[in-house]
């Protein structure tokens, strides 16, 4: 948020503080309006992916998940061999 919107908000605030009790009602229009302004600005910010770019990123992610999924595979039949290994060691049944 820019210094100058900062000082405005700050001096709003300290006007509406001045009358003893504050105006909660106006703060909240004042706030939930600066909110809806700023988020209509980052949505005109926003451009949409072309094709391509939405096919390159699904299939890195494809590959990604596909890649993580073996590379858990792999520890997990390592893991389940060494306990497998140390529970028959230590005179187990299994």
């Amino acid at each position: 948020m820019p210094v100058a919107e900062k000082k405005s908000m700050a001096k709003a605030v300290a006007l509406s503080n001045e009358g003893g009790a504050p105006n909660r009602v106006g703060s909240f229009i004042t706030r939930t309006t600066n909110f809806l302004k700023d988020v209509r600005g980052e949505m005109r910010k926003v451009t949409t992916p072309s094709r391509a770019e939405v096919r390159a990123t699904t299939t890195v992610v494809i590959v990604t998940v596909f890649a993580f999924a073996a590379f858990f595979y792999g520890v997990d039949t390592v893991l389940d061999s060494a306990v497998k290994a140390l529970v028959h060691w230590l005179g187990g049944t299994a």
